[in-house]
């Protein structure tokens, strides 16, 4: 397994560049490319402003390039379909190579962005030149387009160099990032090394080199469903073990991080996806995260004391996602 990030080429000299690639990539979710195509097209400027196009990673269930074509009949949107399925991440560092903007957008193709999105990303940009990573918030939705809560509030807003924002979480979801393409070419595309945390690796690569841009304002809307990969990976606690090894990484050159609070965290979200998992009556899914959750707690011994902590823990965190200032001030 590879544990570095795969290299991203510069654009040929004299490549004529918009100021924004919206790079969509697409695998079997033809159902809700619609919405996500429509939400782009309603605010994009001109093709000299904004490349948009739909990288599909060989769908086998239905048809996306005819999702393109009946929203886009003038082909201002361009579908690429790869030569073989390789799987998110190569999908997503497919994307990457292929956009020619200096912003690029990877809006995957069953999320959507939210009408001011990219005029406040575009203003992010403007007013913090040297930076390579901005983000806002997002709605959770579900399958019927029902938003459900909504990403995690930031502590503060603006350019943000401490890289403790991102040692035992990941708050920031995928469609609220935008990213210099000369960042990419400088760090490198998301590590297949970490199929669930392969954008947490980004972000805290970002940190690293510099910094980031944050906003509370939730400008894209983010579908969890059980076509997804989140809840794909969830199931047999995957997720957890691509968490750990990411964890790990970061321990290894962040002094001052706390082994006991990973897995204080590892554990309470095993016993969260346990619950859920219960609730729906797989079995499978649940043993194989109690299972984690028993790694993490030391087995039997302690394990109650540790289970009613993490309970507690996440009740709190739910209590606090339906608190009425959890959307945080909008401008």
């Amino acid at each position: 397994m590879t544990t570095t990030a795969p290299p991203i080429s510069s654009l040929p000299e004299g490549t004529v560049r918009p100021r924004w690639s919206v790079m969509i990539p697409t695998f079997n979710c033809a159902n809700y490319l619609r919405d996500t195509l429509a939400s782009v097209l309603a605010q994009a400027p001109g093709p000299e402003d904004m490349q948009i196009e739909v990288i599909d990673d060989c769908s086998t269930k239905d048809d996306p390039a005819a999702v393109v074509r009946a929203l886009s009949p003038n082909g201002r949107v361009v579908f690429y379909r790869q030569p073989a399925n390789g799987g998110a991440i190569a999908n997503f560092n497919t994307c990457i190579a292929r956009s020619r903007g200096h912003l690029v957008h990877i809006l995957h193709g069953d999320d959507t962005v939210e009408p001011d999105f990219y005029r406040h990303m575009s203003e992010l940009a403007e007013l913090h030149p040297r930076t390579g990573l901005f983000a806002c918030r997002a709605l959770i939705i579900d399958q019927q387009d029902a938003v459900t809560s909504v990403s995690a509030d930031y502590q503060s807003e603006g350019l943000q160099t401490d890289a403790t924002l991102l040692w035992y979480e990941n708050p920031i979801t995928t469609p609220t990032v935008v990213v210099r393409r000369s960042f990419y070419e400088t760090q490198g595309g998301f590590n297949p090394s970490y199929p669930h945390v392969a954008d947490w690796d980004m972000w805290w690569r970002a940190v690293q080199a510099g910094g980031l841009v944050l906003s509370r304002r939730p400008l894209a809307r983010y579908r969890v469903h059980a076509g997804n990969d989140t809840s794909r990976l969830a199931r047999t606690a995957e997720n957890l073990e691509d968490y750990l090894r990411l964890a790990q990484k970061i321990a290894a050159t962040e002094p001052g991080y706390d082994a006991r609070e990973l897995r204080s965290r590892l554990s309470e979200r095993a016993l969260g996806q346990a619950l859920s998992f219960s609730r729906l009556d797989q079995k499978e899914a649940e043993l194989a995260n109690r299972r984690f959750f028993w790694r993490m707690t030391g087995g039997t011994a302690g394990c109650i004391i540790r289970f009613r902590h993490a309970l507690d823990r996440r009740l709190q965190r739910l209590a606090a996602a339906v608190m009425p200032d959890s959307l945080g001030p909008s401008r």
